[in-house]
């Protein structure tokens, strides 16, 4: 159907935990290239009435009935989905293929001229700003992210062009399926303690990663990241290397760097020295001129840098990065700002609170935090501590476990006990969240909800709330 022979036969796709945000992806992107889709997950998801629009029907639950329902000639199934799973086995019984999703992904983007963007933090962004930046270039892109990319209004799409711009997740190892055309890298650091057991495991894992580019493609790096670095010096510099950072003594350089108020970062732009132009981005931080900075040097090759600094002027981000909720009447009848981002790291949570304080000079912070999995928690409590301490107030919900069974001793109290207890309390449930958040918020304060997982609802919730 597609020219791709490992889909040679097939037009039936059926999707086991269709509604996460990778699995969604790419139910759009196969519906858009011509294949019927359908999918299942054991919970309703924001992005299944998405899905539901455009045909692909979605049921409730894992059922080996379902093989039986669609007859798929493929089953793709998510890294939270157990592989000895029954609806899986089923299919396997009946001699259906079954496979991966990162898998199944990179037979698609392999096919094409593939801009793969990968990373720790920020690769959410920097493949969302890639994606725009080359459809407001007519160069219509297939694009695959992890979040809904606000200029576009989908997590995916199909195009008709030679190429594609995936968001590529190292969390399971499946980026090492990918073979980039271009490979930009935002940084490399520990996490996914599930999959990888110390920093050297992901280390490794990012060394082959860059290894598997086709050949004479070039790498972007932001050499500021010290695993960056380290990176580039496992790979013994190499042709095709090219550095991002600050200043002009990279292969792309960031300088004379100013935040707007009220939101928003400008600064300008060298390439081997030499002054292109300035950029004035609308979203704000320091890291997402970083980010930025990469995208530019991505598709420099494709698209003139004044085309991109336009572009780049309105790009309005993604999804639960830094997204402006709603605002919320407090007691004394004053007015919060209520914003929600998906930071779920340390270093994601400093840099986001960061941005915060650019954009919200002087004002209180008070955040509302659900740390997601057990396994990073236990791993990076005291970092959390740390960078949550950049906050004014800090309220803890319980651990969201994404399918991890809880170990004795870990939970939100591991956070707690490591900050301040005067800025900080644990939470019994929602519930006890927002009779806390009643009582703390005061007019003109800003509230962060922040999390991966069923966090991102609360702010709306609880503007909602009389």
């Amino acid at each position: 159907m597609c020219g791709i022979k490992e889909l040679d036969g097939v037009e039936r796709v059926h999707l086991m935990g269709i509604g996460g945000a990778g699995m969604s992806a790419l139910a759009l992107l196969l519906s858009g290239m011509g294949f019927h889709v359908d999918g299942c997950d054991l919970s309703p998801s924001e992005y299944i009435p998405a899905l539901e629009e455009q045909g692909i029907r979605c049921l409730l639950g894992h059922s080996s009935s379902h093989i039986e329902k669609f007859s798929p000639h493929l089953v793709a199934y998510s890294s939270a989905v157990n592989p000895d799973q029954e609806e899986l086995r089923s299919a396997r019984e009946r001699g259906i293929p079954t496979v991966g999703r990162g898998r199944l992904l990179s037979w698609l983007f392999n096919a094409r001229r593939g801009i793969g963007v990968a990373g720790a933090h920020g690769k959410t962004t920097t493949s969302s700003m890639i994606g725009l930046i080359l459809e407001r270039a007519g160069l219509d892109p297939t694009l695959t992210v992890g979040a809904e990319v606000c200029d576009i209004g989908t997590n995916a799409r199909a195009g008709k062009s030679e190429f594609f711009v995936a968001e590529i997740d190292e969390s399971d190892g499946s980026f090492e399926f990918f073979s980039p055309a271009v490979t930009a890298i935002t940084n490399i650091d520990w996490d996914h303690v599930n999959y990888f057991p110390t920093y050297d495991d992901v280390l490794s894992a990012f060394v082959r990663f860059a290894r598997a580019r086709k050949p004479e493609a070039p790498l972007v790096i932001c050499a500021e990241d010290e695993g960056s670095r380290s990176l580039i010096e496992k790979l013994r510099g190499g042709p095709g290397v090219v550095t991002c950072g600050w200043g002009k003594s990279w292969t792309w350089g960031a300088f004379d760097v100013t935040r707007k108020a009220g939101g928003g970062v400008s600064f300008s732009v060298a390439r081997h020295g030499e002054t292109l132009g300035r950029i004035d981005l609308a979203v704000s931080g320091e890291h997402n001129v970083m980010n930025a900075l990469v995208a530019c040097a991505a598709v420099s090759s494709l698209v003139p840098f004044g085309e991109i600094a336009e572009t780049l002027s309105v790009f309005r981000g993604a999804r639960r990065r830094l997204e402006k909720v709603g605002k919320k009447t407090t007691r004394e009848g004053g007015l919060a700002e209520v914003l929600d981002d998906y930071a779920h790291h340390p270093a994601e949570i400093r840099a986001t609170l960061s941005a915060v304080r650019d954009i919200y000079p002087g004002r209180r912070l008070v955040v509302l935090f659900q740390p997601h999995r057990f396994t990073r928690t236990a791993a990076f409590y005291r970092q959390f501590a740390s960078a949550l301490g950049g906050a004014d107030a800090v309220l803890l919900l319980p651990v969201y476990a994404a399918g991890e069974e809880a170990p004795p001793g870990v939970t939100s109290a591991l956070i707690s006990g490591a900050m301040n207890e005067e800025s900080s309390a644990l939470c019994r449930d929602e519930e006890d969240a927002f009779s806390r958040l009643d009582s703390l918020l005061r007019g003109g304060d800003v509230l962060l909800t922040l999390g991966a997982g069923s966090v991102t609802h609360l702010g709306s919730v609880y503007i909602g709330r009389t």
